[in-house]
C-alpha cells in the first residue's frame, strides 16, 4: 500500500525524533552511533518517498481539478478558495478548481470531511436561514443586492495579537525540549580545580484538542445567498477563533488546552483577601515579578473592559487622572472581554483578571486544515432541503516558561 506525502511525513517525523533524542544523551554509545546511522538512512529512503508520492497526488489533483489561474502554491490556494461554492460542490459530490486543488494538499484525519483552510476559517450552533424565524440569523440575506454585512458585537480576540507565537500544520505531537536548570560558573585559585555542574532538560508537550462548532443553512440560503462565503468566513472562523483565544488566557484543561489564569506555575500578584481595587502600583508589581525572574520579550498587559473603566477612574492626590497610559507603565495594552470579570476569592465575588507577559512564550499550534462534514440527511434538516454544518479544527496551548507571565485573579472593578 502506498502512503500519502503526509503519512510519509508523519513517519519521517518519528525517525527525526528518534534522531534528536539520540543526540541528546549526555553519552553516545556505539549502539547509539548505529542507531543513528540506520535512522538517517531510513529519513533519505522516506525523502524519496515523500517526492514520489508527491508526483503522484499532484497529477490526481489535477485530474480531479479544473484548470484555475495562478500559482499552485497553498498560499494561493487559500487565497481563492470559496467556502460557499466548496459547500454547494461537496454536496453534489464533486469539487471543481481551489476548491479541489485545496482538498488534494489537505491534512486531515477523514476522507469524508470538506477540507477548508485555516487561514480563512478559524462554532456556536445556530441556524442560518433565509426567513425569519425567532433568532434566525439568516433572515433579511436574499435580497435584490446587498450593502455590507453588519456584524454582531464580539470581544477582542487578544493572543495572537499581543505576539502569541503560532505554528500552523502540524501533524504528530509536539515537544518543546527547554533549559531546566543551567550550568554554572566560579572563580577558583591558581592551580585550582574547577567545579562541575550539569545542564538539566525538561519540555513543553503539545498535543492536538478538538475544537468544534455546528451550524444549520437552508437550502434556499445556499442557492440564493451571494455573500454566504463572506458570512461563513466571518462568523464561523470568529467563533473558533475566539474558542482558542479563550483558551489561551483561561482555558481549565481535559478536553480543552490549559491556559495562562489556569496554570499554576504563573506567578500571581495578589491584591487583598476577598480581592481589591487596582492601584497605580499594581502593574509595576507584575512587572517586576516577570523582571525578577528575567524574562526577556515583547511584552504587553491584557485585561477587560472592566478594568479598563478602573484604571481611567485612578487619580493622583490632586485629584487629576492619571490615564491609562501612566496606570499601565506606557507599556501596551489590550482589552478583551474574553478576559474573565466573574472569579471568586474568599468572600469576593466577580472579580476581574488582568495578565502581563512576554506572550512569544505563549504557543498555539494548529493541527490539520478545518474539518467540516456537511450533513444533509440529519432529521432536523432532511425534509427541509437544507444541511447541517459541522466545523472541526485541532489545536493546542503551551505555555514556553511560566515564568514569563503575571496574572492578577482578584481585581475589583
Amino acid at each position: 500500500m502506498t502512503l500519502s506525502t503526509h503519512a510519509l511525513k508523519e513517519k519521517r517525523g518519528a525517525k527525526q525524533d528518534e534522531m534528536k533524542a539520540l543526540m541528546s544523551k549526555p553519552d553516545i554509545n556505539n549502539d547509539d552511533r548505529t542507531r543513528f546511522d540506520a535512522l538517517e538512512a531510513e529519513v533519505r529512503a522516506i525523502n524519496s518517498d515523500i517526492k514520489r508520492a508527491s508526483i503522484m497526488e499532484e497529477a490526481e489533483r489535477h485530474e480531479h481539478a479544473d484548470p484555475v489561474d495562478g500559482g499552485h502554491d497553498l498560499a494561493d490556494l487559500e487565497r481563492r478558495f470559496n467556502l460557499g461554492k466548496a459547500l454547494s460542490e461537496h454536496l453534489a459530490g464533486k469539487l471543481t478548481g481551489a476548491e479541489a486543488e485545496f482538498a488534494a494538499e489537505r491534512r486531515s484525519g477523514r476522507k469524508d470531511a470538506l477540507a477548508v483552510p485555516v487561514s480563512i476559517l478559524l462554532g456556536e450552533r445556530r441556524a442560518l436561514t433565509t426567513t425569519a424565524p425567532v433568532g434566525g440569523p439568516g433572515s433579511n440575506l436574499v435580497q435584490t443586492s446587498l450593502g455590507p454585512m453588519i456584524d454582531k458585537l464580539r470581544p477582542v480576540l487578544a493572543v495572537e495579537s499581543l505576539g502569541a507565537t503560532v505554528l500552523p500544520g502540524l501533524t504528530g505531537d509536539l515537544d518543546l525540549p527547554r533549559i531546566k536548570t543551567s550550568g554554572s560558573a566560579g572563580w577558583v585559585a591558581e592551580h585550582g580545580a574547577a567545579t562541575g555542574s550539569d545542564m538539566e532538560f525538561d519540555k513543553v508537550s503539545l498535543a492536538p484538542k478538538t475544537v468544534t462548532a455546528m451550524y444549520e443553512i437552508s437550502r434556499r440560503m445556499m442557492l440564493q445567498a451571494a455573500n454566504l462565503d463572506s458570512i461563513l468566513r466571518a462568523d464561523l472562523g470568529y467563533l473558533l477563533a475566539q474558542a482558542i483565544d479563550s483558551a489561551a488566557i483561561k482555558g481549565g484543561g481535559s478536553n480543552e488546552p490549559s491556559g495562562i489564569i489556569a496554570n499554576g506555575s504563573v506567578g500571581v500578584v495578589a491584591l487583598g483577601t476577598n480581592g481589591a481595587a487596582i492601584t497605580v502600583d499594581t502593574a509595576a508589581d507584575m512587572i517586576g515579578l516577570i523582571d525578577d525572574a528575567n524574562a526577556f520579550g515583547a511584552t504587553g498587559f491584557l485585561t477587560n473592559s472592566k478594568i479598563r473603566k478602573a484604571a481611567m477612574k485612578q487619580k493622583d492626590g490632586e485629584g487629576r487622572p492619571y490615564g491609562i497610559s501612566e496606570v499601565f507603565k506606557q507599556a501596551p495594552v489590550v482589552f478583551s472581554n474574553q478576559v474573565p470579570s466573574n472569579l471568586t476569592k474568599g468572600s469576593g465575588t466577580n472579580l476581574s483578571a488582568i495578565l502581563y507577559g512576554v506572550w512569544s512564550d505563549l504557543v498555539i499550534a494548529y493541527w490539520s486544515s478545518v474539518d467540516i462534514i456537511v450533513n444533509p440527511y440529519a432529521d432536523s434538516v432532511a425534509a427541509k432541503g437544507g444541511a447541517l454544518i459541522h466545523a472541526f479544527l485541532d489545536a493546542d496551548v503551551a505555555i514556553r516558561h511560566p515564568e514569563s507571565f503575571a496574572v492578577v485573579k482578584d481585581a475589583i472593578a
